[in-house]
């Protein structure tokens, strides 16, 4: 492995970095302005050039502190009340039935049901039978990644509020959820009383994002629901999908989830881009062109 793998500059040797004559271009170089993917690295000898190296080892340690980080429930109610979405005292703060993020880690079916301190929050506030009283819920969880949501999350309820605003839709109190699993939204909103649940949550860090944040959205949640149930966007962030291209997406699933009364594989995100004429496709098992 070379000191330094950059790439002999043409002005000449005397501002080449020693070592860096002996790297090894990659053909495919051209592409990686494309792509946040690690290809076209290059290499020395057999190994990989030096920065490479580095470079993997950083985003290695980013995406290991990003499933670490606890979440700041403070400050992200702060963010909420400085967007204008919501007053902080407004917004519920439980727990998963995973105590610490080792359990969390652990015991995956700890973070997809409430605390029996926080399920009982709900049921004082709520009632034990509530009534599907409130259109949308959003749950906001750490999943995860507790720094995609404290990256993403305001910026995109905000961007998401502007679009559902006009139309009058009824929300329940926002939700913040430490040690959450996806699932765990479908218990909130089931006592919460909502028609539809959002949850935004910290996605599996990758190694060149550690701050990606999925949306999944249920129609009637309820306890013991599967994955076939929900509708998912991922990488929502700005270097991923942008705020107004998922609120976009989101905008559209929340619509035709009331109005069809479904979620998950039953219900198919058929938008095109914002701007562009919706292309919605008929089914082929129903038959039609």
């Amino acid at each position: 492995m070379t000191m330094d793998d950059q790439a002999i500059s043409p002005q000449g040797a005397e501002n080449v970095s020693p070592g860096a004559e002996n790297v090894t271009a990659n053909p495919w170089e051209a592409l990686r302005r494309f792509t946040a993917a690690r290809i076209a690295l290059g290499r020395s000898g057999v190994s990989l050039p030096t920065a490479p190296q580095l470079d993997f080892q950083l985003a290695h340690a980013q995406a290991r502190d990003a499933v670490h980080l606890p979440l700041d429930v403070a400050a992200l109610k702060d963010q909420l009340q400085q967007r204008g979405l919501c007053a902080a005292a407004e917004v519920l703060d439980v727990q998963s039935a995973a105590a610490d993020r080792l359990v969390y880690l652990q015991r995956p079916d700890f973070g997809r049901r409430l605390s029996e301190t926080s399920r009982q929050q709900l049921l004082d506030r709520f009632g034990t039978e509530p009534q599907r009283r409130f259109d949308v819920g959003f749950v906001i969880a750490d999943g995860l990644s507790a720094l995609a949501i404290v990256r993403n999350a305001a910026p995109f309820l905000a961007e998401v509020m502007q679009r559902i605003a006009p139309e009058g839709w009824s929300m329940a109190p926002p939700v913040i959820v430490q040690q959450g699993r996806v699932a765990v939204a479908d218990e909130i909103g089931e006592l919460l009383g909502v028609k539809l649940v959002v949850i935004l949550i910290g996605e599996r860090p990758g190694l060149s994002s550690p701050d990606s944040m999925g949306l999944y959205l249920t129609w009637m949640p309820a306890r013991g629901l599967t994955d076939a149930s929900r509708n998912c966007i991922s990488n929502v962030r700005p270097e991923g999908l942008p705020y107004p291209e998922a609120a976009y997406k989101l905008h559209y699933l929340m619509a035709q989830a009331h109005q069809r009364g479904l979620s998950g594989v039953a219900l198919k995100d058929e938008t095109a881009g914002e701007g562009e004429e919706l292309d919605v496709r008929r089914n082929f098992l129903l038959g039609g062109d």
